[in-house]
Formats: structure tokens, C-alpha cells, sequence
């Protein structure tokens, strides 16, 4: 079996089958279905999302985050230390809210060893023959989206730098249990990079006392810092985007003001880069990609909608992204997930398979297949 980087790939999240929608209403708001019988009903429905990504010819696939409501807030919230608040107004995208939901730092920061992941990890490993990936927030997400009121602990609030070797040394703890579970595929949706290139979420930033340039370096020194110890054999991928929430996005801004800490600061292997619309800027801060054995997939093919890329076109893009990085170092992916949260994008299944098969079609049409 092949084994990663590959070719093509995608970022994660898919469309919640209408299955799991009413199981997951029926447990958690209608209390008419016990978590046993909830479990059951994912099962079957990540062996089939596995079962559709296997046969689309991918080589890495993943669970759809079919147990998730959010991307990240499920995974935050399990944190020891972390917890969820419901509160009246949600954050603001572009002509959407998202749901109240707040992380707030309540006690020191861990990684427990039961964190439910690692079962979600452990399960869609059970039930693929290709490699499993598993998609967790960056450490990034846990300082981002958490205001400084939400903050508790005095030795966080008054010192950033705690919070950041606190949120390191939990990371590294969970890269470790993670491989301890067989993970060799760990991916981290690190999306606040990018919101930091723009400008609205730089001024914001700034306005809060915080210099975003400096929470770029910082960022990155925690991604370095979880990661650094994994053994040889374990593959760790980061993803950018500007937000998705029922197709729609909260940031926009060229890569350029955190590319060299993206590329040459945080020790990732493997880069899916949203780059589906003019909000994602130029290809001109690939040319800080270093050489070897370093891969960019630049996210083409959008999930926003369920308009179809022509493949002549995707061939055109790599031609002019070949002029700022070597074409050896490139593949292919979708832009972002299909559903960050629970609620997926404005596009049906039949779209987001034709996506996925249009993402295998074009790594074999430029590289000649998924695991070249």
C-alpha cells in the first residue's frame, strides 16, 4: 500500500447523510435515542462515506466528522480545561451567524487519555483498506476563538506565553496518543494563518492588543513544538481556509504575511491551501515552499458551490502555481471540507462526488495518478 503524501486527497468534513441529521436531533435535542443506538447509526454511515472515498480512488480517507457538530468545537471541548458556552449571538460570517457556541478556558489545559478522537480514529481505520486520516483543530483554534474574558486561569490571562506552552505541551500529548492509536495520517485545520493576511482580522487584532504578526510567529512555534517529537512515520498536514459555514466565509486576504512561517517555521509535511477565489490572493507565496520533500495541495476545486471546474482550466492553474513551486511538490485538493459544521454547504452529494472524483481525475491527468 501506497503510503502519503499523495496526489489527491481532500480536506476532511463531507455532507451528513440524512440519517445521521435526525439521529443526532433525535439524541441530542429530542432525547428519543440513547447513544448506543446514535453510534450504530454513524457506524453505517462513515462505512459507506468510506466506502464512496475508496471507490472515487482516493488513498486517504476519512470519517466525514460525522460524530462532530463542529470541526473544531468538538475536539476543543473535550480538552481538559476547555468547555462550550451557549450564549445568545453567534460569529458573524459573511450574511450568516454561526450558533452561539463559545470555548472557554476554565481550568490548566491537557489532553486526556480518552479524548473520544482517538476512538473515531480507531473506527474508521477498522473499516478501510486505504490510509485513515483523522482532521483535529490546530493549536492555533485554541487561542483564536477564545476571547481574553473567556480566559480564567490568572497564569493565562496574565502571561500569553503560558497559554501557548500549555496549548504545545497538550498537543504534543494528543500527536503522540494519536500515533499511540496507529495514526499515521494526522491532519490539523490550522485556518487562523490566513485569517491573520486579513486585514479586517488584523485591525480587530490589533484593536485588542495583540500584534498579529507576532501571533503569526507565535502560532507557528506551537505547531513546531507539538509536532517536533513524531516519529519518522507519521505524516502531519495543516489546512488554510477563511472560513466555511454553509458556503459562506468570514476572512479574505493574500497568503503573504504568513507564508514564511507556514512553510519554514512549523515542521508540517503537507499544506492544503484554499485557493478557490480571489479572497485567497496570488500563487506568489509558494515561491517560499523550501525544496524536498515538502507538499502544497492548492484547494482548486471548491466546496462552496456545486459548479464543476473543468479540468483543461485546474491543468492552467498548475501551470502558473509550477512557476513559484516545483510541480514534483504539488497535488491536488478541494478548498476546504464539504460541512465544517454539522449543517454542510449549499451542495448536494451528487456534487461533492463529482468533486471528489474530479480532484483523482486531475492528479492523474498532471502526475500520471493519486500515488505518484
Amino acid at each position: 500500500m501506497p503510503t502519503p503524501p499523495y496526489r489527491a486527497d481532500h480536506v476532511g468534513s463531507l455532507l451528513r447523510p440524512e440519517p445521521v441529521k435526525a439521529a443526532r436531533k433525535a439524541h441530542y435535542e429530542d432525547h428519543t435515542l440513547d447513544k448506543e443506538e446514535l453510534k450504530e447509526i454513524e457506524d453505517e454511515a462513515i462505512r459507506e462515506a468510506v466506502r464512496q472515498q475508496e471507490e472515487a480512488g482516493l488513498l486517504a480517507v476519512t470519517d466525514g466528522e460525522f460524530r462532530r457538530s463542529f470541526w473544531h468545537y468538538d475536539f476543543m471541548g473535550e480538552l481538559s480545561g476547555f468547555d462550550l458556552e451557549e450564549r445568545d449571538e453567534g460569529i458573524q460570517f459573511h450574511g450568516v451567524k454561526l450558533r452561539p457556541i463559545f470555548p472557554t478556558i476554565k481550568e490548566k489545559l491537557d489532553f486526556p487519555d480518552d479524548h473520544p478522537m482517538l476512538d473515531h480514529y480507531r473506527y474508521v481505520a477498522s473499516v478501510t483498506k486505504v490510509t485513515p486520516k483523522i482532521s483535529i483543530p490546530g493549536p492555533s483554534c485554541c487561542h483564536f476563538r477564545v476571547a481574553k474574558a473567556d480566559i480564567h486561569p490568572k497564569e493565562y490571562r496574565d502571561d500569553p506565553e503560558a497559554l501557548f506552552a500549555d496549548l504545545a505541551k497538550t498537543y504534543a500529548k494528543a500527536v503522540k496518543a494519536f500515533y499511540d492509536a496507529g495514526c499515521r495520517y494526522l491532519q490539523m485545520d490550522d485556518i487562523f494563518f490566513a485569517y491573520l493576511c486579513d486585514p479586517k482580522h488584523r485591525a480587530a487584532k490589533k484593536a485588542d492588543g495583540q500584534d498579529p504578526d507576532w501571533l503569526i510567529e507565535r502560532y507557528a512555534w506551537m505547531m513546531h513544538e507539538a509536532i517536533k517529537d513524531r516519529p519518522d512515520d507519521m505524516l502531519i498536514a495543516m489546512h488554510m481556509c477563511r472560513g466555511n459555514f454553509a458556503s459562506t466565509y468570514a476572512a479574505e486576504g493574500a497568503y503573504d504575511p504568513a507564508a514564511d512561517a507556514i512553510f519554514n517555521q512549523t515542521g508540517v509535511d503537507v499544506y492544503f491551501m484554499e485557493y478557490d477565489t480571489e479572497r485567497a490572493g496570488g500563487l506568489e507565496p509558494l515561491r517560499l515552499l523550501p525544496r524536498g520533500n515538502k507538499r502544497v495541495l492548492p484547494g482548486f476545486i471548491t466546496t462552496k458551490t456545486g459548479d464543476l471546474e473543468k479540468l483543461d482550466d485546474l491543468k492552467r492553474k498548475f501551470d502558473a502555481a509550477s512557476k513559484f513551486a516545483d510541480i514534483a511538490q504539488l497535488g491536488i485538493a478541494p478548498q476546504c471540507g464539504f460541512a465544517s459544521t454539522e449543517e454542510g454547504n449549499k451542495v448536494t452529494a451528487d456534487d461533492q462526488r463529482r468533486k471528489l472524483d474530479l480532484v483523482v481525475k486531475t492528479a492523474e491527468a498532471i502526475w500520471g495518478g493519486v500515488d505518484r
